[in-house]
């Protein structure tokens, strides 16, 4: 990546064009007073070791130092810098609750993006402290492990939504427990847990992880958002979310919860709703921690390259002083600037031309950088390809065109152009940063064994890397509990499947029974109709009230017959209702 310290002082190449047309004028005045002497060939065969050229190309040399003097102080930086800072401040983790009951409009625009917008605020607030960002729902994971890059942290901010996670309800404990995990080793900082949440805790063991965290040095401060009243849940197509029953969600805020949470936790309770100064309480109560000394990594984009410009400087001058404005007697045979004048001027044409040709693609991904750096990642994408078309090889690029995309949530072309990069890139520390961001990506994805492989190529190429040692052993720890759950959710199924066939063969048990009661009914209807004909045909002197009697009982019989079905089908269409907000 290119740019410019101080683009101001470009203003200063102006000067350059007025340069040359006092130059030519000077030349026209030069002509003028030589043809007053008398006819300029002959005047010319007066001067034999003048030349015509070599003050133009002296010139030219003095002009090009300049220009090039010019871009010096304004002190052109490029490729990538990592320096260590020691910082005061504290340790914060921020657990964002992305359930759906997030997504209710009781405070505006919603509860979520209410939160988001309160997160943004306290990173502007940070100076020299270290952030992380958790999100959760019925399950927790890490979005942004903690570090001093404010600039992630926003974009990494922008993206959380509640399909980040497939597993809806509200796990507090799980989050807390994982914040806990996910601060530096260092003594003596200040660290908070900032939990914010709608407090519908589903699971419970909140208020045990709060303990432990305070009992390990950490704050835990709950930020509540939401009503109490309770607000119905948008499901984005102008209806609301429904439960099983078919009745509308209400969720409301828990304030008794939140407050139980933060007293366990040592911390406070603050409510957030549409008028509360909600920012400004949570500024005052993190004031309030331990700060020391930490000691950050800082990445810098840009490093110093004003020493290369400040030798061709230096090569220019000298050869201007080299070139004397009239010929040399023993060069005398050589006519550079005389015989051939053309071909030089081709000849240097084609150099320039080439070189010009050859940045073309370093030009383009300047151009790239700078609308990335003003958050047009489409339009970045597009210079990075151009520059990757014009120089398939040039890493830097593939590097670029790698992040542009990544950061559109194009993941697959990503980690395509992030790999390609790591193959062309000759710098280790480059490399290491190619297959870190291809790690990043796995991750979310809960590609864990992809991720593993691609931090620890980072790691042989960067071994002093935190950062990606960090994310290595917390990709492993997801990746067992994935595989865990993976056997837990076989073992459901197996069981769920040996269930339902126990099911299915009572059901058909019940309904053979059902079939050979049927049959005994309708045998006996058949033998009684039998008996009252051949008491008909034998007699036909049966008073009225044996008929009714009959009658009546087989009636009854009838009746009982249709309540055995009518149990015999309630049993089967019995249903289990889930919680998903």
């Amino acid at each position: 990546m290119f740019r410019f310290e101080d683009p101001i002082y470009l203003y200063l190449l102006a000067v350059i064009p007025v340069l040359i047309v006092i130059r030519l004028l000077m030349v026209f005045q030069q002509k003028k007073r030589l043809r007053r002497f008398g006819d300029p060939a002959l005047v010319r065969e007066l001067m034999p070791n003048v030349s015509r050229f070599r003050p133009a190309v002296k010139f030219y040399l003095l002009l090009a130092a300049l220009a090039l003097l010019i871009v010096m102080v304004a002190r052109p930086q490029f490729g990538t810098k990592i320096s260590h800072e020691k910082r005061t401040g504290i340790e914060t983790i921020i657990a964002m609750d992305v359930s759906n009951s997030m997504l209710a409009e009781d405070v505006a625009p919603s509860r979520l993006d209410r939160s988001k917008m309160m997160v943004e605020n306290l990173v502007d607030h940070f100076t020299n402290d270290k952030i992380g960002l958790i999100v959760f729902a019925g399950d927790a994971f890490i979005q942004l492990p903690i570090t001093s890059d404010y600039v992630s942290a926003k974009m990494f901010l922008g993206s959380i939504s509640p399909d980040m996670i497939a597993t809806q309800g509200t796990d507090i404990a799980a989050a807390i427990n994982m914040a806990i995990n996910s601060f530096t080793q260092q003594e003596g900082v200040g660290k908070a847990v900032i939990v914010i949440t709608d407090g519908e805790d589903h699971e419970g063991r909140a208020i045990e992880a709060a303990k432990d965290a305070k009992a390990k040095g950490m704050r835990v401060y709950v930020l509540g958002v939401g009503s109490p009243n309770g607000a119905p849940i948008p499901t984005g197509d102008g209806e609301y979310l429904k439960d099983n029953t078919g009745q509308t969600v209400m969720t409301g805020l828990n304030e008794q919860m939140c407050r139980e949470l933060a007293q366990a936790g040592g911390g406070a309770y603050i409510h957030v709703d549409n008028n509360s100064n909600a920012q400004q309480q949570l500024d005052t109560e993190l004031d309030k921690l331990a700060k020391k000394e930490i000691e950050s990594t800082i990445y810098s984009e840009y490093d110093e390259q004003f020493q290369a410009v400040g030798i061709l400087v230096l090569l220019l001058l000298i050869l201007e002083v080299c070139i004397l404005e009239v010929k040399n007697p023993l060069l005398r045979r050589i006519s550079l600037f005389k015989r051939a004048p053309k071909a030089a001027t081709v000849l240097l044409l084609l150099l320039l031309s080439t070189a010009a040709f050859a940045q073309t693609d370093r030009q383009l991904v300047r151009k790239g950088n700078k609308q990335y750096r003003l958050g047009n990642s489409a339009e970045a994408e597009v210079l990075y390809r151009k520059a990757v078309e014009k120089n398939p090889r040039n890493a830097q690029a593939n590097y670029n065109l790698g992040n542009a995309l990544m950061l559109q949530r194009k993941d697959s072309l990503a980690i395509n152009q992030l790999e390609t990069a790591a193959k062309l890139e000759s710098n280790p520390q480059r490399r290491a940063q190619a297959y870190h961001n291809m790690g990043v990506i796995c991750q979310q994805h809960q590609m864990f064994g992809e991720a593993i492989e691609a931090y620890k190529e980072a790691l042989r190429n960067n071994p002093t890397d935190d950062e990606t040692r960090y994310n290595l052993a917390l990709c492993k720890h997801q990746q067992k509990q994935q595989q865990q759950n993976q056997q837990n959710q076989q073992n459901k199924d197996n069981k769920d499947n040996k269930d339902n066939k126990d099911n299915k063969d009572k059901q058909q048990q019940d309904q053979q029974k059902q079939d050979e009661q049927q049959k005994k009914d309708e045998q006996k209807k058949q033998e009684q109709q039998k008996k009252q004909e051949q008491q008909k045909k034998q007699e036909q002197q049966m008073s009225r009230e044996n008929a009714e009697q009959l009658l009546n009982a087989a009636i009854q019989e009838e009746k009982q017959t249709q309540e055995r079905m009518k149990k015999a089908q309630q049993k089967a269409g019995k249903r289990v209702l889930q919680k998903n907000w």
